[in-house]
């Protein structure tokens, strides 16, 4: 099958040097533009990975995300926040990167490049057929994520991905492929612009409708947010009193900090 690698077509745009400041900023809003349409066009593919997800973590799986370099460090940051957004602990949704942690800040060199360190270090954390692995890769070509996702099929694990070219050879390895076609980049070649804000849009709509469909979130409230900060605590007294239309905010307060989360304090209220 032929595949075009269109993330490294050359750009619409020629000449940037020779824009104004205004017209760099402009031209690079009109391409933002275009991510969400193509996300938009991705939706049936999202909600088939979505469902894989949530049915293996309903039945006590994990989530992995395993990349390289920008498309590595957006699965980190989407796994960090889980626990302090929806209460689920730490290493239920786990993010992984070429490199190890020293690439969430510095670029390690060829280790995208390596087609097995991906599933060892899958293994450093004795992944089973009870776990998904999504890999993302905005080219669909990275040889760690590519070697771990087959690794993954040939074990029975569940494997879905995350690219922007259509025909990625990352999608013949996933059973549940996400393709977001966001053209060529408004750099040349430059992939953390459009396909990595693609990718974080993706990102966030499968791991917020994951926690949903796990009951992470009641009506449309963070209902088992950590109370991590004063911001926290604070929006959590207003849910508690909205919730249980309570008129003291200090007493709600206290029935938060001490119940831990908006949902233990209303169920021990109701429990009363």
């Amino acid at each position: 099958m032929s595949f075009t690698r269109i993330t490294e077509q050359s750009s619409h745009y020629h000449h940037l040097e020779k824009m104004s400041v205004q017209e760099i900023l402009t031209n690079i809003n009109k391409e933002d533009k275009t991510v969400p349409l193509a996300v938009e066009a991705a939706i049936p593919q999202i909600d088939r990975l979505v469902s894989a997800i949530a049915d293996k973590m309903l039945a006590g799986g994990r989530l992995f995300y395993l990349g390289a370099g920008t498309s590595g460090r957006l699965g980190i940051v989407d796994a960090s926040e889980c626990p302090p957004t929806f209460g689920v602990p730490y290493g239920l949704v786990i993010g992984l990167i070429a490199g190890g942690d020293a690439a969430i800040r510095k670029a390690v060199e060829f280790a995208e490049d390596d087609r097995e360190q991906g599933w060892k270090d899958l293994v450093e954390y004795d992944i089973s057929n009870k776990d998904v692995v999504v890999g993302i890769a905005a080219s669909g070509t990275t040889p760690y994520v590519i070697g771990a996702l087959r690794k993954c099929r040939e074990q029975g694990i569940v494997t879905g991905s995350i690219s922007c070219n259509p025909g990625a050879p990352v999608s013949a390895e996933a059973d549940f492929p996400v393709e977001v076609s966001v053209g060529p980049e408004f750099v040349t070649g430059s992939t953390r612009m459009k396909s990595g804000t693609a990718q974080k849009l993706v990102l966030n709509m499968v791991s917020t409708a994951v926690m949903i469909q796990l009951g992470r979130v009641e009506d449309n409230k963070m209902v088992n947010m950590q109370l991590s900060n004063d911001k926290l605590v604070d929006r959590g007294v207003k849910m508690l009193m909205e919730r249980l239309s309570l008129t003291d905010y200090d007493t709600a307060r206290d029935m938060l900090l001490k119940a831990g989360s908006v949902k233990s304090a209303v169920d021990e209220y109701k429990g009363r």
